[in-house]
């Protein structure tokens, strides 16, 4: 299930607007938020705005929405925000996680986590990953995008016995990114390819892998740093 209304799918930004509207006497109001995941793509972190002009508080009207909601989505931290606030425009950086049960098959881990039953080479995927870190034209790593720039604030792999994670921050990212830098270091990983065979695809500006991204259900969105509006929207479409 991804963020962004779609028709004839289910989404959480129709089921979001779907609980508000009877808690509004039917009228709809659009919800924001500052990533438009995609079907599949978790979030922790994710912040929404919405109008509500009922009479509720702050936190009965939290309470009532999750009352409202499948159990698959919750709003926690309500509060209320500035008039004008989009939290698109408001988000300064944000952080996404890509999860790998790096062992046996494991139905329940892998609900949430790539399953990969080769061993990793954390300490290479660690070097490569520091190419992907600063300001760079991520054409190679995301799909085709005007304004294909972008800059990555940090990658950092991390191993906690069988479970790797691959952290993500940056001020914005291209659809499919964070998917698709994870394929490549994935590879580097396996052994197939090096730091050097990365900074060479990113300086190519060809779709790495052939486009390839590692799928939807190992990604999360974490976090989503709130800013001073520029006005101007810092787009992101997907995750990455």
């Amino acid at each position: 299930m991804g963020f962004q209304i779609q028709p004839g799918a289910r989404t959480v930004q129709g089921e979001v607007e779907a609980a508000l509207a009877r808690l509004s006497n039917g009228v709809r109001h659009a919800v924001d938020g500052a990533g438009r995941t995609d079907a599949g793509v978790h979030a922790t972190g994710q912040v929404i705005a919405f109008t509500y002009a009922g009479r509720l508080a702050e936190a009965d009207l939290a309470e009532a929405i999750n009352g409202l909601l499948p159990p698959d989505i919750a709003i926690r931290d309500l509060r209320r925000a500035p008039a004008g606030f989009h939290p698109r425009r408001a988000a300064r950086s944000r952080e996404y996680r890509y999860t790998v049960w790096n062992g046996p098959r494991s139905p329940l881990r892998e609900r949430t986590a790539l399953g990969v039953r080769a061993p990793l080479d954390t300490a290479a995927m660690a070097r490569a990953a520091t190419v992907l870190e600063g300001r760079h034209d991520f054409s190679a790593l995301g799909a085709a995008d005007r304004q294909p720039v972008r800059t990555v604030h940090s990658v950092r792999i991390r191993r906690d016995g069988r479970l790797v994670t691959i952290d993500v921050r940056a001020d914005s990212f291209l659809r499919g990114m964070v998917r698709r830098m994870t394929a490549v270091l994935l590879e580097v990983g396996r052994g197939q390819l090096n730091e050097h065979d990365v900074a060479a695809a990113l300086a190519a500006r060809r779709p790495a892998l052939n486009g390839a991204a590692a799928p939807a259900r190992g990604l999360c969105l974490r976090r989503v740093v709130i800013g001073r509006p520029t006005g101007r929207s810092n787009g992101e479409r997907e995750e990455a």
